[in-house]
Parts: structure tokens; sequence; C-alpha cells
């Protein structure tokens, strides 16, 4: 695997949404050959023992990107601890994996694991400062909880908000869902959106979104996409589709939360609109060292959400979130 020289030049930023100070960024290349653009920041806070509270990987959801979340990485800068994100394959300004740029793509979620253990191995491993938590969001959170099982001795703790376990508000069953993009997949559509979006994404309105009540940081994003239009995602293909939906099926077959040992927090939007909050509810109690908590009101992006849910969030993270103890 390649890892690129590090330098800032490969974050964008615009005079309202500036990254923080002290970024590391670069590249690194997956074994199956695909570039990951990542970016790691230390806080310079110190604990009573006068060390970092450690690192935090801070994984998107889909569509999302590095420059996106540049609030929360501060938030998370001030509160101490480093942070490491990066974009997954396929969206911001990582590879894509279509010609058609816009199209959001992979053929199963085990290329994105093999994302997550490359800037495990990578990234965190060699430069960032241990204990290791996740704080992930949405497809985030869906992968992390792939990943749990064998990641029980590197990551310490994760938080996992609006989780992807369970589609909300769909015109059809999600199993009928399965089955149709299975289909169509098996019969070589697979990487045709499942529904072409009517805009792109710089030009989605407020007005009827499903992912924040927070008009300003909503028109943020979408002013920041305007500027640097290649960092924006369109509408799922038919096999991403199908892969998240076997994705989902599997981490809720019998068993499988229980085979999760790593302390985990699901941090539910209370008024999410594009996953079930019973089904991550229900997931949490099922789960052996899992709890949840609910922010009442929010809806699905809850690190893009209006303060008075974002500030129940950050709470939420740093009284789970310990960091070095020892």
């Amino acid at each position: 695997m390649r890892h690129a020289p590090e330098t800032s030049a490969v974050l964008f930023e615009t005079p309202d949404n500036k990254a923080p100070p002290g970024a590391h960024a670069g590249y690194v290349t997956t074994e199956d050959g695909v570039q990951l653009r990542y970016a790691r920041w230390t806080s310079g806070k110190s604990t009573s023992k006068d060390r970092p509270k450690g690192t935090i990987l801070l994984l998107h959801g889909r569509s999302e990107f590095i420059e996106k979340f540049y609030e929360t990485v501060s938030d998370l800068l001030e509160l101490g601890y480093d942070v490491l994100t990066f974009d997954w394959r396929g969206q911001g300004a990582s590879q894509r994996l279509l010609n058609e740029r816009l199209k959001g793509h992979v053929e199963h979620f085990n290329q994105y694991l093999t994302d997550l253990e490359t800037i495990l191995n990578n990234v965190a491993l060699p430069d960032c400062k241990p204990p290791f938590s996740v704080v992930a969001h949405s497809t985030g959170s869906l992968i992390s909880l792939l990943a749990a099982p064998a990641l029980s001795n590197r990551i310490e703790r994760m938080v996992l908000l609006s989780p992807l376990l369970e589609l909300n508000n769909i015109p059809l069953k999600q199993k009928t869902l399965r089955r149709v993009s299975g289909l169509l997949s098996f019969l070589g559509f697979g990487r045709n959106y499942i529904l072409r979006p009517s805009v792109s994404p710089e030009l989605r309105p407020y007005d009827g979104n499903k992912l924040t009540t927070d008009k300003g940081r909503f028109e943020l994003t979408k002013k920041f996409l305007f500027k640097f239009p290649l960092l924006g995602l369109g509408g799922p293909t038919i096999g991403w589709v199908f892969a998240a939906c076997r994705a989902m099926d599997k981490v809720k077959e019998p068993g499988f939360a229980s085979e999760i040992s790593i302390p985990t927090l699901i941090v539910i939007a209370g008024s999410d609109q594009v996953v079930k909050p019973s089904v991550s509810e229900a997931f949490a109690r099922s789960m052996r060292s899992g709890g949840s908590v609910m922010v009442t009101g929010s809806e699905h992006e809850l690190m893009h959400e209006r303060d008075i849910y974002r500030d129940q969030l950050l709470a939420a993270i740093s009284s789970f979130i310990p960091g070095d103890s020892g």
C-alpha cells in the first residue's frame, strides 16, 4: 500500500468554512488500488496527566466529505481529542469508482471495510496517539458495526449516530427493496441510479430536506459544494442499495450484536426521517456492551443540526469517551 506525503493542499476551504489549523492531510492506497484522502489533527490540549485523550476516528455518512466536518473537528479538538477522518471510496476527494462521478456506488460493503482497515493500519497506528475511539454517522455507523467484531483489540469505544439499520419512509418494504435491487444488479443494472436526482447536490433546496432543521448549516454545505462541486455526490446506484441492504441484514442477524465487545453508545435522532429510530433502539438493547440515547427533535444529521441538538451530542461523546486514564 502506498502512502503519499502529507500536505494541507489536499484540503479545500472557503472564508466561512476554514479548515481547523494544524491539519496533516494526504492520500493512502488500499490493497485493491483505491486512493483514499485523509486528514488528521492534534488537539494540543492535555489531560491532568499531561497526555492527550487519544484519537477519535470520525467516519462519515454516504455522500459526505472531510470539509463538511470542519466544525465538528474543531469541537472535538476543543474537547481535547486528536482527530483522524477520511473520505470513503467513491465520495469526497477519494477515488471515484465510476466514470460518472456523481453516482454513489460500491459492489459490497466489504470494500468499505478495506478502506477502514487501510486507514487504521497506515495512518492511525503509525501516526496517531492511542487510545482510538470511533465517532460515526449513518453509513459510517453501519460500517463500524460490520467491522466491530474484528476491532476489539484496536478500538476502545464507539459512538454511532443515526446508524443505517433500516430505511425510513420508503415506498416499499426493505425486504422487497433488497430483492428488486438484487435482481436488477444480477441483470447488469447495478451501476444505474436507483433514482436519478432531479438536481445536483449544490442546488438541493432546504425546504423539504430530511437531514437537518438547521438552515444555516444546510446552506453552508450547499455554498461549499457550489464552490467545489467535485466533492459532491448524487444518488446511490442500484448496486449500492443492494450492498447496503445486505449489510443491514447482516448486522441484524441473530447473535451478531452479541459478538461486539467494544462499549458502544448509539445516539438516535428522535425525528429521523432517513432511518428508523425504533430499530436503532432495539439494536442497542440487543448489544452486550451497548446503550442508546435519544436526541428528541433532531433530524438525521446530528453533527449538522441546531446547537440545541449538537450540544447534547457533544456532551454524550465527551462523557462516553473518557480517553487515556492510565
